[in-house]
């Protein structure tokens, strides 16, 4: 696994370092980041639409991005892949995710345009995941009351493999995967709807996953188990703390409380309940390979501070997958003879 990285997007700020790129990289490296994941729709950052044309300004930009000793991780597109799948009732709330003025129809061709450029962009600049949200229909139809209609659900996942298919295709086409972070909001949330996505796709090729502990977490999902179940479909890795303490007065809904006073609310890595000794071990297991990426959210812990603890933690728990056994010193001579005989056969 490769790491420590960084995802960007919380740390964008109006004043130095967090306003330049360079800036940003500098601040990065200082703390010991290795990568920075960069959020597409951050222009003064990276010109999405000249990266994707122009293998000159990809080399420039890859060139820049080295002078400061860092690695380019992932081009994450979540955003737009919230845009691309949006029931109306979202249209106002996520309008600054999109251009203004766009109905439905513009907005799918917009984040269509957006997401296929991310995709043509991540493979001039040699990285083969790009993170995104799936965006979604029937989120507000993920508690069973009223009694759902017959085929309802399987409409909202119709349409949403219907969107979503051309986008893999050129994925699949460029040897990048869309890695879907299952998140609330988004039809995509659980194995369960994850494994329907699939269906509907049928076991597109380009159809991986981001990790993210922490929206498992607070869900109650087993984290540790999800990796035993899709661990060779895990193409991305952000590390997240949540805890969940459940009380009296509220649980896994929230109350409608702000994220400081919610049961289940996310920290900072080492802060919360995810067992990350084991995290990093299963995903060394199960052969993930990618990078470790800090995606900083907490409720109580200034982000400065969690940046400058969160690249230590990474490297803490960093594995080298071991090439041998620990017992090989003692391995004697394998062949039918020898085994016949340790067993007592003639």
């Amino acid at each position: 696994m490769q790491g420590p990285g960084i995802f960007l997007a919380q740390f964008v700020r109006d004043e130095p370092p967090f306003n330049t790129f360079s800036g940003i990289c500098r601040w990065a490296v200082e703390l010991g980041y290795r990568g920075v994941q960069v959020p597409v729709w951050a222009q003064h950052f990276i010109d999405i639409e000249e990266a994707a044309e122009s293998a000159a300004y990809c080399d420039d930009w890859r060139e820049k991005l080295s002078l400061y000793g860092l690695t380019l991780t992932e081009l994450n597109a979540s955003l737009a892949g919230q845009t691309l799948a949006m029931h109306p009732a979202y249209e106002t709330a996520f309008q600054p995710f999109y251009p203004a003025g766009l109905d439905d129809r513009g907005r799918v061709a917009w984040a269509t345009d957006q997401l296929q450029k991310t995709i043509r962009a991540a493979a001039r600049l040699g990285v083969t995941c790009v993170p995104v949200m799936s965006g979604g229909f029937a989120w507000h139809l993920a508690y069973p009351w009223p009694q759902r209609p017959a085929g309802l659900i399987d409409e909202a996942f119709c349409e949403l493999a219907r969107r979503w298919r051309p986008i893999l295709d050129l994925g699949e086409e460029l040897g990048v995967s869309l890695a879907f972070e299952l998140h609330p909001g988004s039809d995509l949330f659980d194995g369960h709807t994850f494994e329907r996505f699939l269906v509907a796709v049928n076991e597109h090729p380009a159809a991986g996953l981001n990790y993210d502990p922490s929206h498992l977490l607070l869900q109650q999902l087993d984290y540790l188990e999800f990796i035993r179940l899709y661990g060779p479909l895990i193409r991305g890795f952000h590390v997240k703390d949540a805890e969940f303490r459940p009380d009296g007065r509220g649980g896994v809904y929230g109350g409608y409380q702000p994220w400081s006073g919610r049961p289940g609310r996310f920290r900072s890595p080492g802060d919360g309940q995810v067992d990350f000794k084991r995290v990093f071990t299963l995903l060394t297991e199960a052969g993930y390979r990618g990078w470790a990426v800090i995606e900083w959210e907490c409720a109580v812990k200034d982000p400065l501070q969690g940046a400058r603890e969160g690249a230590d933690f990474i490297k803490r728990h960093l594995i080298d997958a071991t090439a041998v056994a620990f017992d090989d010193f003692s391995a004697g001579k394998g062949d039918v003879a020898t085994n016949r005989k340790i067993l007592g056969l003639e």
